[in-house]
């Protein structure tokens, strides 16, 4: 994939670049934004200039994320709109009080909290296990989720269905990339993609049966294989920055065998 995320500088460019990416015509944002075709377009080639209302309107409508909401109304002359706290900030001390219920109450099972570029912003103790023998220079800060997920020395290669799930990853994160326009993303993708794993058979195509419902993550844990699905959420209704970028992603047990098998895990008790 080349490069997705090109730094326009005008609001017309802008505006024009977040319409294209979501496929919508001059005239189809116009009926939604309640104005005429010939004024989107003048928007666009800069012979117009918008209202601060007419940037957050458009904005909404081709579903903006909110950092990049902010440079749309800086590109047209106005102040930021919505703010950009830590995680650690005083401010946020509710969040991180949901985001702490939600992992903690998810043990024995894995969970974690992932921001725009997939790094890592908090986990539960269970979600150890996905960090066990990975090299160092992996776990370095920031954590990338989507590294450790397919990179050879670390989940990657204890994937025994490495093709599906890395077919899967790869569709998901590149669509993330195009409805973002997040360039780190962009970035990240291009490194994924180049992961070489010899002797694995990457154009394995999964055939559903009948009897599927998920593809699970089938992992090696020893003499042993934990099979696990994923369900991701995001907080709803946010008006910043950070919040709005971050996502819960937990994983469950597939069978009975791996429920098991976390339960005599237990949680892992750090110091």
């Amino acid at each position: 994939m080349g490069a997705v995320a090109v730094q326009e500088d005008t609001f017309g460019e802008l505006l024009r670049s977040w319409r294209q990416r979501r496929r919508v015509s001059q005239l189809d944002l116009a009926i939604e934004a309640e104005v005429s075709a010939r004024h989107i377009s003048f928007l666009e080639t800069g012979r117009a200039r918008p209202s601060r209302e007419m940037v957050m309107k458009l904005a909404e409508e081709l579903e903006v994320p909110l950092r990049q909401r902010n440079r749309l109304l800086m590109a047209a002359g106005f102040a930021p709109v919505y703010p950009e706290r830590e995680v650690r900030a005083p401010e946020m001390e509710v969040v991180r009080q949901a985001l702490d219920k939600i992992l903690t109450s998810h043990e024995p099972y894995p969970a974690v909290v992932v921001d725009a570029v997939w790094n890592l912003v908090a986990a539960n103790s269970a979600a150890a296990m996905f960090m066990e023998g990975v090299p160092a220079e992996l776990l370095r800060e920031p954590i990338n989720v989507m590294r450790l997920s397919l990179h050879p020395q670390a989940m990657g290669g204890r994937l025994l269905n490495l093709a599906e799930v890395r077919a899967y990853l790869l569709h998901q994160l590149r669509r993330q990339v195009e409805m973002s326009g997040n360039g780190p993303l962009a970035e990240l993708y291009e490194e994924l993609v180049s992961y070489r794993y010899p002797g694995v058979d990457l154009n394995v195509a999964h055939v559903p049966s009948p009897a599927d419902i998920l593809i699970p993550l089938r992992i090696a844990d020893g003499d042993r294989v934990l099979s696990m699905f994923t369900t991701i959420a995001t907080f709803g209704t946010p008006v910043d920055v950070t919040v709005s970028e971050l996502a819960i992603e937990t994983f469950w047990p597939g069978d009975e065998e791996t429920a098991a098998a976390f339960h005599r895990r237990g949680p892992v008790v750090t110091a």
